[in-house]
């Protein structure tokens, strides 16, 4: 695939924006391996490969184990995750399929059962950030596969 155009070149402002966000998202406490469940679960649903293969290989980097990573688009029929990781994964699942269910009650309680108010904001924006890496990754065809974690 193609790449339509080096966003962070084009609009060098509009990065610098986002890596902001990321860096308060980075530092808002979250626990770092919950916080790559949520990124590569998003970008699964969004289908973007490119954030797929960095945050998966973020996550092994940081010790999450294969078995997790492959059963993460069936979290729900598995073992494999803490009660606040599945809260985490079906807030972000909500957030991310918005329009079908618009956040409902049960889904905000849901969260809400695991996470203090302050964790629950913290999490939305993690969830709204990653949602917005994948669509620029989408919309300019990012490179997949030279990603290697720090």
């Amino acid at each position: 695939m193609q790449t339509r155009l080096d966003y962070s070149k084009a609009a060098p402002g509009s990065v610098q924006a986002m890596y902001r966000l990321q860096k308060y998202v980075d530092e808002s406490g979250l626990e770092r391996s919950l916080l790559e469940l949520v990124k590569t679960r998003v970008s699964q649903i969004n289908g973007c490969a490119y954030c797929i293969d960095m945050h998966t290989k973020d996550a092994r980097a940081l010790g999450e184990s294969e078995q997790r990573l492959y059963a993460l688009n069936a979290w729900r029929e598995t073992p494999f995750y803490t009660d606040r990781e599945r809260a985490a994964l079906g807030w972000a699942e909500a957030i991310t399929l918005i329009s079908q269910s618009h956040a409902s009650d049960e889904e905000f309680e849901a969260a809400r059962a695991h996470f203090s108010e302050a964790e629950l904001v913290n999490l939305t924006m993690a969830i709204i950030t990653i949602n917005s890496w994948n669509r620029l990754a989408i919309a300019f065809r990012t490179p997949v596969g030279t990603y290697q974690p720090h």
